[in-house]
């Protein structure tokens, strides 16, 4: 496989990553605040937040403009200051999460990918800007 088929694999694998968490995170969180907000409504909405960003890496990773570029590069590098910062939380102050979120425990309940994902997605935009450049 060519160079470039190789970067079209990895991108679409990516996409179809961060399009799995987009509607996982959305279906729970949707369930979540549907039907339990005043259990745990800073949580849940952590999860709403989750669920956004991840759709909008979703959008930006499938295409190939320098604008969509940057758009990845910024819900990415939201998506792991959210991850550390709510993982941190929930870890310092149980109380705020009585329930799960797709970031706290730094993903925990995700199998940690949460915690690797946007780490993996900056890594390979940053990458293949290189390879542009060469």
């Amino acid at each position: 496989m060519s160079g470039s088929g190789r970067h079209t694999t990895g991108r679409q694998v990516l996409v179809a990553v961060y399009a799995v968490f987009a509607l996982a995170a959305g279906a729970r969180s949707t369930v979540q605040l549907a039907t339990d907000l005043e259990r745990a409504p800073f949580a849940y909405s952590l999860s709403a937040v989750a669920a956004a960003v991840y759709l909008v890496a979703t959008l930006a990773l499938r295409r190939t403009t320098a604008r969509a570029r940057r758009v990845a590069w910024l819900a990415l590098g939201f998506e792991a200051v959210g991850v550390l910062v709510v993982g941190t939380l929930s870890l310092l102050r149980p109380d705020w999460f009585p329930d799960q979120t797709v970031w706290s425990g730094y993903g925990v309940g995700y199998l940690f990918v949460p915690l690797v994902l946007p780490f993996v997605g900056l890594w390979w935009l940053r990458r293949h800007a290189q390879v542009r450049e060469m």
